[in-house]
């Protein structure tokens, strides 16, 4: 009767879902519960840095201010009050939209979702990094897309293969995490921003800006957003549609984020959240915009930057003490993410599963890929990690890569 059970319940499965794969981080996540673990691989913001006095007090202005709608049903394209907050807060940035223009989401993660269900059908085409986010990879894969990645490396984008990838298939959509990307770090330049709004316009293609990490730059200059980018220019216009999110931010349990998509998409991304969520949750956004009008975001977005880059730093003095040939790394101007590989070609998969046996984890950089993977790539995040934690966490990761090696040989 029970395998019955089980092929019936497997039949009845829709094809995407019965191909679809589980993240490998949220996978891993079940061992940073372990006792002693340092994890080094969740993409989270501190908890010790979340701002918990700021949001308690929120959360009483909200209730009290609005007693009667924060918990009542709301619009599907999100609270006014939130709208009109996060307006003047982009506008900082260089983004210049009308409230009107502004889509609350469950999430940066549900917008991605919404944009695939707008735009993709089965078997369309999607340029991507080489790596990017996983999560943008499951959306996509579970909306039955077909991802193509490009190559950026320390010279920049190779424009050429670029145009020899859209000779091949037509190119609906390009995905793009241009500041800090998860889990490179890396930050496109101006110029590259630049080109890369032009091959859109030549190639017809719609650009996915995903921007959560963009508040956290802690060393150099501001660079453009593609949409801002885009929006001044004619030719441009309604080429990019902008994602972010309060998650690394503020606070990732509030789970809202938003979507400033062109004029033109924007009810055809409305109609979707309809679908998935009917709005996203009014009390987090009366929480959320509280917070805003209380001023205390800027203050904690220096403290952020602070602590983060000192963690950096912490991680980088660690791997440079304890494994100086070991490790080939990029460093970012700001973010959550130090991108490497073993320079003497180890799996990262085999060094993880001797890494968990010294309570100590990483991300194996192969779940990155949407193509052939960099086996002894590797992701490390440092936000949640103090530089009194990150020189111990590097001496289990050492210990552990020689044992790794030990086996090979």
């Amino acid at each position: 009767m029970s395998s019955q059970t089980s092929t019936f319940s497997k039949s009845i499965l829709s094809h995407r879902m019965q191909s679809a794969s589980s993240s490998a981080i949220r996978d891993l996540l079940r061992h940073s519960k372990i006792p002693n673990m340092i994890s080094l691989a969740g993409g989270i913001p501190a908890p010790d840095l979340i701002d918990t006095e700021g949001l308690e007090a929120a959360t009483y202005r909200a209730i009290e201010s609005a007693p009667n709608n924060v918990y009542q049903y709301g619009l599907t394209e999100g609270e006014m009050f939130l709208r009109k907050e996060v307006a003047a807060r982009i506008i900082t940035q260089g983004i210049c939209v009308k409230p009107d223009n502004i889509l609350i989401t469950t999430g940066s993660q549900q917008a991605l979702d919404m944009v695939a269900r707008t735009f993709l059908d089965e078997g369309d085409n999607v340029l991507v990094e080489e790596s990017t986010y996983l999560a943008a990879l499951q959306v996509f894969d579970i909306a039955g897309a077909n991802t193509t990645a490009f190559q950026v490396n320390q010279q920049g984008i190779d424009l050429e293969q670029l145009e020899s990838l859209v000779a091949m298939r037509r190119i609906k959509l390009m995905y793009l995490v241009p500041n800090f990307s998860n889990p490179t770090g890396r930050t496109l330049s101006l110029a590259e921003r630049m080109d890369l709004i032009a091959f859109a316009i030549r190639h017809d293609i719609l650009i996915i800006e995903d921007d959560p990490y963009g508040d956290l730059r802690y060393e150099g200059e501001h660079v453009a957003s593609l949409f801002e980018i885009a929006e001044q220019s004619f030719s441009a216009k309604n080429r990019v549609i902008y994602i972010s999110s309060f998650s690394k931010t503020l606070a990732p349990g509030l789970r809202l984020g938003w979507c400033i998509p062109p004029e033109s998409y924007f009810h055809p991304l409305c109609r979707a959240k309809q679908s998935m969520d009917l709005h996203s949750s009014t009390l987090s956004q009366y929480i959320a915009g509280c917070y805003l009008q209380s001023g205390r975001l800027d203050n904690r977005l220096k403290l952020l930057k602070e602590a983060y880059k000192s963690r950096r730093d912490a991680l980088i003095k660690a791997i440079a003490e304890h494994l100086p040939d070991t490790l080939e790394l990029n460093v970012p101007e700001g973010g959550m993410f130090l991108w490497g590989r073993f320079s003497n070609g180890l799996d990262a998969s085999l060094v993880l599963e001797q890494a968990l046996n010294h309570h100590v984890m990483f991300v194996p950089g192969k779940y990155f890929y949407s193509g052939t993977p960099d086996l002894s790539s590797i992701r490390l995040s440092f936000s949640t990690i103090t530089p009194a934690l990150a020189d111990e966490a590097i001496k289990r990761l050492a210990t552990a890569i020689q044992q790794t090696e030990q086996m090979r040989a």
